[in-house]
């Protein structure tokens, strides 16, 4: 029997996570000492009042049923999640809807709006789902690159006419994955007049709205005056209440796009597992108390690391928040090879920038997925690489 893959699949380049893993696993074979800071996958533990309320509700015989998308519960606890933390004002019926973690919601919703060969403004790094829902909705993407002139932010003004109006979606991730750029209200401001302009829609990810290290509140797209008419964000429970595996987030937003995905959304599944869908109500209902311990934790993780950088020559990015450091290292070597000679020479676990964009190359991305104490031997373990050019 032949057996070949669709066309369609010359969309999906194998991921690297798995050969860094393999890399680390031969030098951990040797008796060396493994520092991971490669994946953004939380290392705190969900609170502990969501973990009850997971296990006593799946113990329960009655919740093994199809929930058919988000709980009223659960979409009321969005509401009040944004009530309080930005200040916005949603409609738990036409203005939220649940989606299976938010990797599902971002590869799946360019299907709902965009036909074969419309435009979709992203940026260059990025996180690497925006790519594949754009590509396999027939999509074309315009990158926008992420420098340190402008802040690390995309620059609007600098999109062709041509382009801009072409284009149906803009995609947004601040702070970012993996450049952890942080936007003011002017820079979002902008955003809302550049789509109204052009007619685009807006899709912001705030997957890391909670990893702030200043100030007493997240920053949320749709408390800019104008979002709701031009957009939507998208958030998951993974990152900020650790429930990366429980796979539980929502898109809120503007009431006829969460209708258009709502259709889609009839035809993929069946909904998030009820319990799941409890221990996320008890987490949002408690957001205040349990963002604030893992601020806490991930700002001096924050600090450490960023000093670290320093102290090395690496010329990390500033930041005031999000979950990793972007940093470029001083070697005249491409990034894929680098984070491998690290593995092999220092045990330390990287990923390298340019996975994310072409703008990526000669930077690495480290998540503050370790304790201070580990990450600041990630940092000794650095000062001891030797790269033959330096540039």
């Amino acid at each position: 029997m032949k057996i070949e893959p669709s066309l369609k699949m010359s969309i999906f380049e194998p991921a690297i996570f798995g050969d860094l893993k393999a890399a680390a696993e031969a030098k951990k074979a040797t008796g060396a000492e493994l520092i991971d800071l490669s994946l953004g996958s939380p290392d705190l533990p969900p609170d502990e009042k969501v973990r009850r309320v997971l296990s006593e509700q799946s113990a329960l015989a009655t919740t093994y049923g199809y929930t058919l998308g988000g709980t009223k519960r659960f979409n009321e606890a969005v509401v009040n999640y944004y009530q309080r933390r930005s200040g916005v004002t949603l409609n738990p019926e036409t203005e939220i809807i649940q989606t299976m973690g938010s990797q599902e919601g971002l590869v799946h919703l360019p299907f709902a709006f965009c036909n074969e060969g419309d435009i979709v403004l992203t940026t260059n790094p990025a996180y690497v789902a925006y790519d594949t829902g754009i590509k396999l909705a027939g999509a074309v993407p315009y990158y926008m690159p992420l420098r340190a002139e402008n802040g690390f932010l995309p620059d609007l003004d600098a999109i062709p006419a041509d382009v801009a109006a072409k284009a149906k979606l803009l995609i947004l991730n601040l702070p970012g994955n993996p450049v952890p750029a942080l936007p003011d209200a002017t820079f979002f401001d902008k955003v809302v007049a550049f789509a109204k302009k052009h007619n685009i829609l807006v899709l912001h990810d705030a997957a890391y709205s909670e990893y702030y290290f200043s100030g007493d509140s997240p920053i949320s797209f749709l408390a800019t005056p104008g979002a709701m008419e031009v957009g939507m964000e998208i958030n998951s429970l993974s990152k900020s209440f650790s429930l990366a595996g429980a796979r539980i987030a929502y898109i809120a937003g503007n009431a006829e796009m969460i209708r258009i995905i709502k259709q889609l959304k009839s035809n993929l599944d069946y909904g998030t597992f009820g319990p799941i869908q409890d221990a996320a109500v008890t987490a949002l209902d408690n957001a205040e108390e349990i963002t604030d311990r893992l601020r806490k934790v991930f700002t001096e993780r924050h600090q450490v690391l960023m000093a670290g950088m320093r102290d090395i020559g690496w010329e990390a990015t500033p930041s005031n928040g999000g979950m990793f450091v972007w940093a470029k290292y001083p070697y005249d070597m491409d990034d894929k090879a680098f984070v491998f000679e690290v593995i092999e020479q220092c045990g330390v676990v990287m990923v390298p920038g340019s996975i994310f964009g072409s703008e990526g190359a000669g930077f690495v991305r480290l998540a503050l997925v370790q304790k201070v104490e580990n990450i600041q031997k990630a940092v000794e373990q650095l000062k001891k690489l030797e790269i033959c050019v330096a540039k």
